[in-house]
């Protein structure tokens, strides 16, 4: 354990965050999750809604820091693949 007041914050700021991060991490895994049910359940409509919402939780969590831009990216190109194909 520290002994200097500024690491012991420090410690505390880096727990608070880090649960922060998992449970955005959670939510968007869950989110995917709920997302590949929807599209092979083929409910076209709760797909593209679950889509963008989704997409922007994902937005969100670049911009915080949960993920990096590229993991992002090809979180989303492989969703909306996904989606592409349930509406042909």
């Amino acid at each position: 354990m520290a002994n200097i007041k500024s690491a012991k914050k420090r410690i505390l700021q880096n727990n608070k965050k880090a649960e922060i991060n998992r449970f955005r991490r959670s939510r968007i895994r869950s989110g995917i999750k709920s997302l590949t049910k929807l599209i092979t359940s083929k409910k076209k409509d709760d797909s593209r809604k679950g889509f963008l919402h989704l997409e922007s939780e994902i937005a969100k969590a670049v911009s915080k820091g949960v993920y990096k831009q590229n993991t992002a990216s090809r979180l989303i190109s492989r969703l909306s693949q996904k989606l592409k194909l349930l509406t042909k």
